[in-house]
């Protein structure tokens, strides 16, 4: 039986959006839609019911199906009337949804309503493959129970995949009864609706079918979301999509502002994006906008879907991995626990570091890092295993065995991949504490700027958290200090007579700094190849094509140098040099020695290169003596350092003590060593030795030596006074208490050589010994072309009365000085006035000869 008018008016609101809507009129079921299966064995009645019309074979199943792809937020109505008593031989399965067109197939999935069986009821199933149909909903027994049996079906489907289905037993569709209801998302695509009858012989003809009615009204849901990749996603819709508004790529908005490259549709429910860009770290937002599904359906407000993603973990590249703090020097305990310990940092933006295998290395040792992963701009602390717990506050925190002890002075620190490729290094010094206090231990190195990994000292300086660090944590002195300054060319070393090794302020671009083309040669010699050794890379070393020539100077010009952060030289960099030639002893000599300094201070050692040599004083040693046996050996470097002729170098382990006291000591001539040979107060030897073991100077002093009448010699240096002479007690003076010390500049008691134009000459005739510098001793200069002679010298006053014997016997060189400081044999000063250096001179065969010379102390009356 036809609905009536009024069900029709109630329908009239879903039928404009109506995915399927038959009712036979047309006197057809071929046509608008189209239906297949056993179309022979179905007829429509004058009624324009669908009517079954098989063989009268029992056993039979009669099967009609449509295409239909509604699956989800869909309503589901038909009429339907069996008229015969049912039973399990005798029901009709309508099919809301199957991904087949064999309904009888038993690799059949989807859902469908039974009408009949033997409970003679109205019940929904699901259809797995290969297995028995689950009732999910069951309805009322005897529901149809006659051998009329009238019923209207609806069954509806939530966005949400909850079913409930419905019945009204008086066909009209005004008085729906629930038969329940149940949650079921096991299926969520369709590809056809249909019915199936199956029946005893004498029922062939008595299954009605009509007003079938598929209404979906509802906007497509998200249903699935996906990251494939570090720049695809997947969306999996509850529903077919309208292809064209789904491919389309305005559509799609990620992180506010950037459109996919792609948007394909791969499944009819399924989209995949592509991006050009990976996904940030963490928290990510989609838009999506002007969906339609394929009924035409549309979004009425955007979906905004956030996911978070991480990125699978990789190996750390260069500089992507970064030791960012450094605590050497655990003791005295500031607030942490008393353990050395280093600071990792993960440097990208996206990338998740897996540090399995990562090769952690000191100076001297080498180890490995566990399986841990470390998320993008975080940090974590590495400690021994043993220390895991005692750090574990402070946050992420990665244990390890055979901890690398840290030096408390500094050391080369590296990151390495398990095959030895390069992450991350640092040479680290405890002059990058930038306060000597904290350098005592307690407190931390760290770095300043963590998107500068290529600047040195610049870029770290000693923590000023309270606790004394902060491990795991973003660092207490964080400040932006970017690297906008272009690399310099610090000097040049000829290594060999073929081999340059250039040192530059910071670390370059290794690729680009190997090019031949950047450095040139004057005197012209041609560059035969260029490497730019790690791990600093602020290196360079040029293989020449021929060899240098000894003491000819040379101009080393570089061009196009560019430093780690990209900093470019706008002009040519120039370093004059020379190739070092082979040392003697004597080439290099001892200049000033502090070994009384002021409390707190810090012993120096000046020597002076007074050959006409380039000399290279790496592997040279500083010693003392121990009796008769020099001892205490130090190296002064173990790097190249040339010193030019007349050049100053000034050895100490304290050059900031140093600048503190003598704020006129020149920093560039101080060679940093971490530690002197002891040099007492009272007295002591220092020797220095060239790489051959050869002496190349030594110097005995004792604290008499300094002037008398300087009250406190404490912070005062002893200096020599000639460069040509020998290294004795009288060729050194204090130096002018107006400055107490000069290293790293000339002497202030320093004085030319003087050429005696007889036996005899004194310089100056006229001194005032006052400790200001200037002419503070007067010096008795001789020269004899004999051997042997021996000297006695005499100082009288004007009245005639000995004052001083100078000197007693002394076995003369063929020239020499002997010097007067103006003091009396008492070690009182003498007066202002004129003064007689009687001079006796002894040869070998006895002969005498005598010489008076004057002289004039002066000074303020």
């Amino acid at each position: 039986m036809k609905q009536t008018l009024l069900a029709i008016l109630l329908l009239l609101p879903f039928l404009a959006s109506a995915q399927l809507q038959e009712s036979f009129t047309d006197g057809n079921f071929t046509q608008n839609p189209i239906w297949t299966g056993d179309t022979g064995s179905f007829t429509v009645n004058a009624q324009n019911q669908l009517q079954s019309n098989g063989p009268a074979v029992t056993g039979t199943i009669l099967q009609l199906v449509t295409p239909s792809q509604a699956a989800v937020g869909t309503a589901w109505e038909f009429w339907t009337n069996l008229r015969l008593a049912t039973s399990s031989s005798n029901y009709a399965d309508i099919y809301l949804m199957s991904d087949t067109e064999n309904l009888n197939s038993t690799a059949a999935n989807g859902y469908f309503v039974r009408i009949g069986g033997t409970a003679d009821e109205v019940s929904l199933f699901r259809k797995d493959a290969g297995k028995t149909a689950v009732k999910i909903i069951d309805g009322q027994d005897k529901t149809v129970a006659t051998s009329n049996n009238v019923v209207r079906v609806r069954v509806t489907r939530s966005t949400n995949y909850e079913w409930e289905l419905s019945i009204d037993i008086t066909g009209a569709g005004q008085k729906f009864t629930s038969q329940g209801t149940a949650t079921d998302a096991t299926y969520k695509r369709s590809s056809y609706v249909g019915v199936l009858a199956k029946y005893s012989s004498a029922n062939s003809q008595k299954f009605y079918f009509d007003d079938f009615l598929i209404v979906d009204t509802q906007a497509p849901v998200l249903n699935e979301f996906q990251t494939v990749n570090p720049q695809e996603l997947t969306l999996l819709f509850n529903e077919p999509l309208q292809p064209e508004q789904a491919q389309n790529i305005a559509n799609y908005t990620l992180n506010g502002g950037i459109k996919p490259v792609i948007a394909e549709l791969t499944a009819p429910d399924r989209v995949r994006l592509v991006f050009a860009q990976n996904f940030r770290s963490g928290n990510n937002t989609l838009s999506i906008t002007n969906l339609q599904d394929v009924y035409g359906n549309s979004l009425r407000s955007p979906i905004e879907q956030s996911f978070s993603f991480v990125p699978p973990a990789v190996l750390p590249g260069y500089n992507e991995l970064l030791i960012t703090e450094i605590m050497a020097d655990e003791t005295p305990a500031v607030g942490l626990p008393a353990q050395e310990y280093i600071e990792l940092y993960n440097a990208t933006e996206e990338k998740v570091l897996n540090l399995q295998g990562i090769r952690y290395s000191d100076a001297t040792s080498t180890t490995t890092l566990p399986a841990v992963q470390l998320l993008p701009g975080k940090y974590a602390v590495v400690v021994p295993n043993s220390q895991v717990q005692n750090f574990s506050q402070y946050g992420k925190v990665i244990g390890i065995s055979n901890f690398p002890s840290l030096n408390n002075s500094g050391e080369l620190l590296q990151l390495r991949q398990p095959n030895g490729r390069l992450i991350y290094a640092v040479n680290y010094a405890d002059t990058w504490y930038k306060d000597n206090s904290k350098r005592e231990g307690g407190w931390s190195l760290e770095m300043v700027d963590v998107q500068n990994p290529c600047a040195g000292a610049d870029n770290w300086s000693a923590s000023v958290d309270p606790r004394g660090g902060t491990p795991a944590q973003p660092n207490s002195v964080a400040a932006s200090n970017p690297d906008n300054t272009p690399p310099t060319l610090t000097d040049v070393t000829a290594v060999a007579p073929d081999r340059l090794l250039l040192r530059f302020n910071e670390r370059l671009d290794s690729v680009q700094a190997a090019s031949i083309a950047n450095f040139s040669l004057s005197p012209s010699i041609s560059i035969a190849s260029v490497q730019v050794p790690g791990p600093l890379f602020s290196e360079v070393i040029l293989t020449l094509a021929s060899p240098l020539q000894e003491s000819q100077l040379y101009t080393l010009t570089a061009t196009g140098i560019i430093d780690c952060s990209g900093n470019l030289v706008p002009e040519p960099l120039s370093y004059t040099f020379a190739l070092p030639s082979a040392p003697e002893p004597g080439d290099v000599v001892i200049n000033e020695v502090l070994f009384n300094p002021r409390t707190g201070g810090a012993d120096f050692v000046e020597l002076v290169n007074r050959s006409s040599k380039y000399l290279n004083l790496q592997n040279w040693q500083l010693a003392n003596t121990s009796g008769d046996t020099i001892s205490n050996k130090k190296t002064l470097t173990t790097s190249n350092y040339v010193l030019a002729p007349g050049q100053y170098v000034v050895l100490t382990s304290s050059p900031e003590n140093i600048k503190t006291n003598y704020p006129a000591a020149r920093q560039e001539t101080f060679l940093r060593m971490s530690s002197l040979p002891s040099y007492p107060d009272d007295a002591g030897t220092v020797v220095v030795l060239q790489p051959d073991g050869s002496v190349a100077d030594r110097f005995s002093y004792s604290e008499n030596m300094h002037f008398e009448l300087i009250d406190d010699v404490n912070g005062v240096s002893l200096e020599r006074l000639r460069l040509e002479g020998p290294s004795i007690a009288s060729n050194f003076h204090s130096a002018a208490t107006t400055v107490f010390a000069t290293p790293g500049y000339k002497n202030s008691q320093s004085q030319e050589g003087v050429v005696a134009q007889q036996v005899f000459d004194i310089s100056p005739v006229v001194f005032s010994p006052n400790g200001d510098g200037f002419e503070d001793y007067t010096t008795i200069n001789y020269s004899t072309d004999k051997t042997g002679l021996v000297a006695n010298i005499t100082i009288f006053d004007a009245q005639g009365r000995e004052i001083k014997k100078l000197v007693r016997n002394e076995l003369l060189a063929n020239n020499g000085f002997f010097q007067w400081n103006g003091l009396r044999e008492d070690g009182t000063k003498a007066n202002i006035g004129y003064y007689l250096l009687y001079i006796e001179l002894f040869g070998l065969n006895g002969e005498k000869h005598t010489y008076k010379e004057k002289v004039v102390l002066g000074g303020k009356l």
